[in-house]
């Protein structure tokens, strides 16, 4: 069985800005690394400390997966070396591995709170190119997606036909831009270009659990490492119900009906719950006499939608019959302390056990295939 991992990670190594941006322009705004008194590293991005890595993002190439590296130098090449991170896809038995960001922010939200909009979007474009030049050159396993610059939106919708003219295949985003910086709401117009540009050049617009932090409870102060991350990983997945909830009240499935939206990061537990409360208070509060919709949110989501799992037993099987599978992809999670890594495939297969061939396929690879063209 072939195995598409529509969630995984890259590290990005420290020359990914400072080779590409004008030191004489930006001189230390560029974001760079700093060796502390303490023998730790920590990330410096237009002169805002930032921790070496949130927790748990190399977890699964640590002997000890709750371990947080403190320097550069503690981080296992796998993690941001693409020759090495092919090895592991071997390993794993994975076909293709779907990027997203670590340091730019998981859905490049680090970049998206810099107030100074032509460093946003040189920053950006850094990300965009290494991306490029480095892990997809590598291999063609490698599935890269451009992160972009929120405002204003003129230059966003650039940066998507620029990435995607050198490669990208997805376009990822923070699902509240205005947690960020002073922008408008998800739902407001000033966003239509981007959803169009996503439609036209059919690249699925991908939001990922984690990117608007603020939408989760944050863990207590006093938590370990390990215990912090494990207390963020299991509340990321119901920061994905409003966001779904805002796509269909505000109608972009609608408006945008050849829009594809991934949800990763989110395993698959909450999305029978998202959808059949969506469709049962649209009806209740009569939305739809309102405001004409076409469809019924779960149909609308059926169309255009997909939510990524990687651990998933019963909940798999469950959404594998509503909203079913067309709409499920499936994910190794590299390198990160959740990831199913070293039983990638074969974890996936045995939460598929007892499901038809053609299901199985659906999710484990035949879905991601179509949606980003690859295979």
């Amino acid at each position: 069985m072939r195995f598409i991992s529509a969630d995984d990670h890259v590290i990005e190594h420290p020359e990914v800005w400072s080779r590409r941006l004008s030191k004489q322009k930006w001189g230390d705004r560029i974001p760079h690394l700093e060796h502390q008194a303490d023998g730790s590293d920590c990330w410096m991005i237009d002169g805002v400390k930032h921790r070496l890595l949130s927790n748990g993002s190399v977890g699964a190439l640590m002997a000890d997966r709750g371990a947080e590296p403190r320097a550069w130098s503690a981080i296992p090449q796998t993690a941001w070396a693409p020759a090495e991170r092919l090895k592991m896809l071997d390993a794993a038995g994975i076909d293709y591995s779907v990027l997203y960001p670590t340091i730019a922010g998981i859905a490049g939200e680090t970049f998206g709170a810099i107030r100074d909009p032509e460093l946003e979007l040189d920053c950006v474009r850094a990300y965009n190119d290494w991306l490029i030049e480095e892990w997809a050159a590598c291999s063609s396993r490698f599935i890269p997606q451009c992160i972009i610059p929120l405002a204003p939106v003129d230059a966003a919708v650039a940066e998507i036909k620029r990435a995607v003219a050198r490669g990208h295949k997805g376009v990822i985003m923070p699902p509240v831009p205005r947690h960020l910086r002073d922008l408008p709401h998800i739902n407001d117009g000033y966003y239509d270009p981007i959803w169009r540009t996503c439609e036209e050049l059919a690249a699925p617009l991908c939001f990922h659990a984690g990117g608007s932090p603020e939408l989760q409870m944050p863990a207590y102060e006093r938590f370990s490492p390990a215990i912090a991350a494990a207390f963020d990983a299991i509340a990321r997945p119901a920061s994905a119900v409003p966001i779904v909830s805002n796509l269909i009240v505000s109608r972009v499935l609608e408006r945008f009906p050849n829009l594809n939206v991934v949800f990763a990061d989110t395993s698959l537990g909450w999305i029978s719950f998202a959808l059949e409360a969506t469709d049962y208070e649209f009806e209740q509060f009569g939305v739809s006499e309102q405001i004409p919709y076409e469809l019924k949110p779960s149909e609308a989501f059926r169309r255009q939608c997909y939510v990524v799992g990687w651990y998933d037993q019963a909940n798999l099987r469950r959404a594998c019959e509503y909203p079913g599978a067309a709409n499920i992809l499936w994910a190794a999670r590299l390198p990160m302390a959740d990831s199913s890594w070293p039983d990638s495939l074969s974890g996936g297969e045995a939460s598929l056990q007892g499901l038809s061939e053609q299901t199985r396929a659906q999710v484990l690879w035949r879905n991601a295939a179509a949606l980003y063209k690859v295979g």
